[in-house]
């Protein structure tokens, strides 16, 4: 009973602190994004208060395996348990991480606007040739150099176990024919739970498997690809979130 309370008392602790954060860092942020084209300034900011946010909620992570190259533009495949799966990647995996995310998120007040000019790319999975021109646009930003995080399963996985991987990524990686990187992170599924806002302190692993290439692959070839990419990533995810 002790410790909900002190969980309790920390979450709501970190939730102001973060709405203190974005109050007064968001429209500086959208002022150098869109005013002064500083996109590497909004990534430091909103890194910045993903930073904070997990700091006071106690969520640590360790990272285990190679990233590839900052320079080298890649598609970052992983699984996805809980809700601070995205806080702790957009930290983890790269300075100016690029997001495939649901379109229903661009609707939420500001988070539109800073996704837009971040260069986060919403795909419309009910409208299939919105969907498609969503993916030429990733596509587009893969090949400009900018390197992306997509969630195949589409939602969290209740149990654990990988849930069937959507396709949608996979195709974007191989019109750019830059290479998948598979990701395993495991550990923060006791942070929330379902219908809950207290946020428990956890320790999060985040394991990077070897770059899969697709360069001379084509879209036909997307189920190979799929395959092998989820056989990695239930490797990695074999290895376990134990800390040494």
């Amino acid at each position: 009973m002790l410790g909900t309370l002190v969980a309790a008392v920390r979450s709501l602790a970190t939730y102001l602190a973060l709405l203190a954060y974005i109050a007064v860092v968001a429209p500086v942020a959208l002022v150098l994004g869109t005013v002064f084209r500083s996109k590497a300034s909004m990534y430091v900011l909103g890194q910045g208060g993903v930073a904070l946010g997990l700091a006071l909620a106690g969520i640590r992570y360790r990272l285990f395996g190679e990233r590839p190259p900052v320079e080298t533009p890649v598609v970052f495949c992983s699984n996805h348990e809980s809700n601070v799966d995205p806080a702790v990647l957009f930290l983890a995996l790269h300075p100016q991480l690029h997001v495939l995310y649901k379109a229903e998120l661009h609707s939420f007040p500001l988070m539109g606007t800073v996704f837009d000019v971040g260069g986060f790319v919403p795909v419309d999975r009910r409208d299939r040739r919105r969907s498609f021109e969503a993916l030429e646009r990733g596509a587009a930003s893969l090949r400009a150099g900018n390197s992306f995080l997509i969630f195949p399963e589409g939602t969290r996985s209740r149990t654990g176990q990988l849930l069937p991987f959507k396709k949608g990524g996979f195709i974007m990686a191989i019109q750019a024919q830059v290479p998948i990187v598979p990701v395993a992170i495991s550990g923060g599924r006791a942070s929330m739970r379902k219908g809950s806002g207290i946020i428990r302190p956890v320790r999060v692993s985040v394991r990077v498997g070897a770059p899969i290439p697709t360069a001379g692959l084509r879209l036909d070839e997307r189920d190979e690809l799929i395959e092998r990419t989820r056989l990695s990533v239930e490797r990695l995810l074999e290895e376990g979130s134990t800390w040494n």
